[in-house]
């Protein structure tokens, strides 16, 4: 039996971190507030300035962007990818998603009590 203190690890996907980019700080805390007062994340983090190269277009460009990241749980995803691409500044917003395959059992819950729907 696992302590109380221990990882979860589960095979079944139940938890997501989803990140995006935006080209700037107030943009980033905008759209992480919305999120987390709609609930449909329970945590989200702004993380920059970031370097990023990329293609676009014909070239590569170089810009400096803030990092937004997510916490929710996998059945959220859908509506926040609908208001992430609905309320983002860019023609073609990076949303993507990450597993989160292991964590407290205390933050998973946590992370699941916040994000229910009011």
């Amino acid at each position: 039996m696992a302590s109380q203190g221990s990882a979860v690890v589960s095979t079944e996907v139940r938890y997501l971190q989803v990140q995006t980019t935006t080209d700037s700080r107030a943009e980033a805390m905008e759209l992480a507030r919305g999120a987390v007062e709609a609930r449909l994340a329970a945590c989200a983090q702004v993380a920059g300035p970031i370097a990023s190269m990329y293609w676009w277009g014909e070239g590569v460009e170089r810009d400096e962007e803030w990092l937004l990241m997510l916490k929710l749980p996998t059945d959220r995803y859908p509506e926040l990818a609908q208001y992430l691409s609905e309320r983002h500044s860019y023609d073609e917003p990076e949303i993507t998603a990450t597993p989160i395959i292991a964590g407290s059992p205390g933050y998973l819950a946590w992370i699941q009590d916040e994000t229910r729907p009011a």
